[in-house]
C-alpha cells in the first residue's frame, strides 16, 4: 500500500530527529491520519516541540506557532481587521494570524486566559475564525498540536473540559530511557557540528566587517572556538556519566534514602544535552581534547541547580541545591 509506506517513511524520518518517544511519533501520525487534534502532555526538555516541528517538516505543510502567555489576547491567535488607507481613502482589512497554518504548535497552551482559549476552541472544532462579522475558513488541512506541562501551576489556566474534549488524543511523554537519551546527546552534538561554518583562521585583529569586544575577541575566533570544541572527545563511559547522573536527579532514592527525600523533581534530557555541551567547553578552556570526569562534576552544579526541584523536606532543612547535587555526585560511580 503505497500510502501507509508514505507514513511508515514519514514516523521513520520522525524519530531520527526525536530519538526514543517512537510513542509519541506515531500517535501524533494517528491523529493526522484520524484528522484530529492532540494534546501533549510532559515534563519540560523531553522534546514535545521538537516533535511537533519534526512532523512539519517531513509533510512539508505551513507550520506556525504560538507561544501561549497570560497576556496573550485572542487577536493574536486569530488574526484581526486592520485599517488601510490610500489616496484618501480606506478600508478594513483581515489580517489572518498564526492559527492560519495546516500545523499550529500551541505551545503551553494552558499558559493562556479563557478569552484565547475560547477563540482557539472556535478554529479546533469549526475550523473557521470569526472576526466581527465575517467568518475566514481555516486552510485544510488543519491540526493543532498542543503541549502542556503537567506540573506548573502558577501563572496557568486550565483547559476547560469543552476544550479538553476537542482533542482527538491526549499523549503523555516520559523519560526516554538511558541509551537513548546517550544518542540524543550524540543527535545534538552532530546537529551542532553541522551547524558551524567553517572558520576562518582567528588572527589578532577583527577580519573585515567583524566587530570585536572590548577584549579583541572576533567574531572569527568565537567560530573557530566553536569548532574546536565541537570536535572535543567524550568518550562512551563519560557519556553514560553524564546519563547516569541526569537519570540520579529523577531516581535519587536508588542512591540514597535520604536523598530521596531531597529531590522532588529531577532535571529533563536537555539537562543532559547541557552538561555534555558545557563540559566540552570546561575541557577545551583547559587546553585538552577530551571530556574527564573530572571536567563533568566541576561544571556540573552549574548546569544542574535551576534544573532539578527541592523537596519541601530539603526546604525546611535548609538544604541548598549546591549541597544536595554535591551528595549525588559523591553518589554516582565515577567511570
Amino acid at each position: 500500500m503505497p500510502a501507509r509506506d508514505s507514513f511508515t517513511a514519514l514516523m521513520a524520518t520522525m524519530n531520527k530527529s526525536v530519538i526514543g518517544q517512537e510513542r509519541l511519533v506515531e500517535r501524533m501520525v494517528v491523529g493526522l491520519l484520524a484528522d484530529g487534534h492532540v494534546l501533549i502532555e510532559g515534563l519540560p526538555g523531553l522534546a514535545k516541540t521538537r516533535a511537533v516541528k519534526a512532523m512539519a517538516q517531513a509533510l512539508d505543510f505551513d507550520f506556525t506557532r504560538i507561544q501561549f502567555t497570560p497576556d496573550l489576547l485572542p487577536a493574536d491567535v486569530t488574526g484581526s481587521d486592520v485599517y488601510f488607507s490610500k489616496d484618501g481613502a480606506g478600508e478594513f482589512r483581515f489580517q489572518p494570524g498564526p492559527v492560519f497554518g495546516n500545523i499550529l504548535l500551541a505551545d503551553e497552551i494552558n499558559r493562556a486566559p479563557a478569552k484565547v482559549q475560547a477563540a482557539l476552541l472556535e478554529a479546533m472544532e469549526e475550523r473557521q475564525v470569526t472576526v466581527g462579522e465575517a467568518s475566514h475558513p481555516l486552510p485544510s488541512p488543519f491540526m493543532v498540536l498542543a503541549t502542556q506541562n503537567p506540573i506548573e501551576q502558577e501563572g496557568t489556566y486550565p483547559l476547560p473540559e469543552a476544550q479538553t474534549d476537542r482533542f482527538l488524543m491526549k499523549v503523555l511523554v516520559d523519560y526516554p530511557a538511558p541509551e537513548d537519551e546517550r544518542n540524543v546527546l550524540r543527535l545534538v552534538r552532530s546537529e551542532e557540528k553541522a551547524a558551524l561554518d567553517p572558520p576562518a583562521a582567528p588572527t589578532g585583529e577583527p577580519a573585515a566587517g567583524q566587530a570585536s569586544d572590548a577584549h579583541g575577541v572576533a567574531r572569527a575566533a568565537l567560530d573557530a572556538a566553536r569548532a574546536e570544541i565541537a570536535d572535543i572527545h567524550v568518550a562512551e563511559g563519560i557519556e553514560r556519566y553524564i546519563i547516569d547522573i541526569i537519570t540520579a536527579t529523577r531516581q535519587p532514592a536508588k542512591l540514597s534514602d535520604d536523598l530521596g527525600r531531597m529531590i522532588e523533581l529531577g532535571a529533563s534530557p536537555r539537562g543532559g544535552i547541557a552538561l555534555d555541551r558545557c563540559a566540552r567547553a570546561y575541557a577545551w578552556l583547559r587546553g585538552q581534547d577530551f571530556v574527564s570526569p573530572g571536567d563533568v562534576q566541576a561544571i556540573a552544579p552549574d548546569v544542574l541547580r535551576h534544573r532539578i526541584a527541592l523537596s519541601y523536606e530539603a526546604q525546611g532543612a535548609g538544604r541548598p541545591a549546591d549541597d544536595v547535587i554535591a551528595d549525588l555526585l559523591r553518589l554516582v560511580a565515577i567511570p
